[in-house]
């Protein structure tokens, strides 16, 4: 008999399919979340909340970014250095989501949430008095931690806090919006910040203890209160977490610190580390794979040995593979979209030889832009298939960074950088909402901030990954231009000729332009029959049949 859940699932073996089914929707009743008894108001408090801590996490990295060259000024950090400010914050709050996250699912969404947000707003002070690098970028590393348990449990809040309707439509919209506007906020408000106050940079770190601040308040009048968790087995994989959490760190740092290792990518430590990293990430999936099949054998073990796994790996499977492409296509799409705001920023400040603020309006159109993306994505989600969102937003994205591949010296701001600004942000906005929305729908109850926390260490990793490619690319271009024009590059490539810069530019930007275009492919072929993914209020007539055609049906045919 057809299925009426809008919902799309598959696992493994009839045991793990009959759970999903059991557990696809989320609670409705008063009882289990209070969403038929919290007021509207309410509702709107959680969800700004949860999208506020999602844009400190995009404000930390911008507003530090575009504060970088003055940073590098008054602590005096060489510029092959300064890269560590951004890098220390990404290793943490990318490499402990998955841990963080499910620490969130056991012991408290909202506990982690208000936890993670205090440790913001304590370790964002640090970073506003330090008087040396080191410290920064240890004060820092902490401060990452902060969003690595705020994101995935404000993932796992709204999953719980709104069940499948239109409200959870708008609200992972609105929450997804986080992202794009709160870099846009970072540089706008960090560059005027940065430029006009006393305390220059200082003063970014102030805004977003500030900003950090407002959440543990948010969170405590409005989030609901913390309820056990309904998994039975609530012991928690500590050797896995540790092996995913070294390997990811090593890695991230291999990418961040590769291209400027005293040797480049053949030092020594920096071929070590890449080996470990990876050797650690693999014995990870093996350790997950063998608690999984632990977990689910007739006779499942207690030993303190086979706790239940941080993640299971057959979740990857679900929706005949589609979760997976899914992940990819954030992966590549986020190496597109931070990518080319971080060259486009260098562009301005760099190469033009703007001041932070001029460079500060010249991101404006993304912050008007990324909201009414969300609104779009609200309205759509429900009515129109998600494959068309992806391959909207990744082309979309994919031809900002074209413009910039392309510019001259002399191309006007209007015909390059707005249009550039507008476009780049519907990547990121319809992606991340409908990643968001899907996962929500493919992760158990029990299970949404360690899916949620998956998503968002892709986007992470292919963040790092998009920035070493394109640096790659940006260095080897620079050498072989500035030696063609008869200069012998000094450290630093400090005495290139402009041209050299120009071109660099432009070939760090076709890389960006490759991601967007690769995630664009990924999602034409493999994502097709995805169908809708938001929730559509059945007809009288559909009593008999699926409501949300598309990857539902392979529900039904299994069934």
């Amino acid at each position: 008999m057809a299925s009426t859940r809008d919902t799309t699932y598959d696992t493994d073996d009839e045991k793990r399919r009959s759970q999903v089914e059991n557990n696809a929707q989320e609670p409705t009743t008063k009882e289990d979340n209070g969403f038929e008894g919290r007021s509207t108001f309410r509702s709107c408090v959680i969800v700004g909340t949860c999208t506020l801590a999602m844009g400190i996490n995009a404000v930390c990295a911008a507003s530090a970014s575009i504060a970088l060259p003055t940073i590098g000024k008054e602590l005096d950090i060489p510029e092959e250095r300064l890269q560590w400010i951004l890098s220390a914050y990404s290793l943490t709050s990318g490499c402990l989501l998955l841990f963080l996250g499910r620490l969130a699912d056991l012991y408290g969404r909202r506990r982690a949430f208000v936890l993670g947000s205090l440790s913001q707003v304590a370790f964002s002070l640090g970073c506003a008095f330090v008087n040396d690098e080191i410290t920064l970028d240890v004060l820092r590393g902490f401060q990452g931690i902060g969003a690595a348990a705020t994101i995935p449990a404000g993932l796992g809040i709204l999953a719980h806090a709104f069940p499948p309707s239109k409200a959870r439509s708008w609200a992972f919209a609105t929450f997804s919006a986080g992202a794009p506007i709160g870099a846009s906020l970072g540089s706008n408000v960090g560059g005027v910040l940065t430029q006009v106050t006393q305390k220059t940079w200082r003063s970014t770190f102030y805004f977003t203890a500030g900003l950090s601040a407002l959440t543990v308040i948010g969170a405590i009048v409005s989030i609901d209160a913390d309820k056990p968790s309904d998994e039975p087995d609530k012991r928690v994989d500590w050797l896995g977490a540790a092996l995913v959490t070294a390997g990811l760190t090593l890695i991230v740092f291999v990418l961040s610190d590769g291209e400027i290792a005293p040797q480049g990518w053949r030092t020594s430590y920096i071929i070590a580390l890449l080996i470990i990293g990876v050797l650690l990430t693999v014995a990870y999936l093996f350790w997950e794979r063998y608690l999984e099949r632990v977990q689910d054998s007739p006779n499942p073990s207690n030993s303190k040995w086979t706790p239940p796994p941080l993640m299971r790996l057959s979740i990857w499977k679900r929706a005949r593979g589609k979760f997976a492409v899914m992940q990819w296509v954030a992966f590549l799409n986020y190496g597109c979209f931070v990518t080319w705001q971080l060259w486009a920023q260098l562009y301005y400040q760099d190469f033009l030889h703007l001041n932070p603020v001029l460079t500060m309006v010249r991101f404006i159109p993304m912050f008007v832009t990324g909201f009414i993306c969300n609104v779009i994505v609200a309205l759509l989600i429900s009515r129109v298939p998600v494959v068309f969102l992806l391959i909207v937003g990744t082309a979309a994205t994919g031809c900002a960074a074209l413009l910039f591949a392309v510019v001259g010296p002399g191309a006007p701001y209007w015909a390059y950088g707005f249009p550039g600004a507008i476009l780049s942000v519907f990547g990121a906005d319809f992606i991340f909402a409908s990643g968001t929305i899907f996962v929500a729908k493919v992760a158990l109850p029990h299970e949404q901030s360690v899916a949620g926390a998956l998503f968002m260490t892709m986007t992470q990793i292919g963040t790092a990954f998009g920035l070493t490619i394109s640096t790659i690319v940006y260095d080897r271009v620079l050498s072989q231009q500035s030696r063609a024009l008869g200069v012998i590059p000094v450290e630093g490539n400090a005495n290139a000729p402009r041209l050299a810069q120009l071109k660099a530019y432009q070939g760090a930007q076709w890389t960006c332009f490759a991601f967007g275009m690769l995630a664009c492919l990924l999602a034409l072929l493999f994502l097709r029959g995805t169908g809708i993914v938001g929730h559509r209020e059945p007809k009288a007539t559909d009593s008999e049949e699926t409501v949300g055609q598309g990857p539902q049906q392979d529900v039904q045919n299994k069934s």
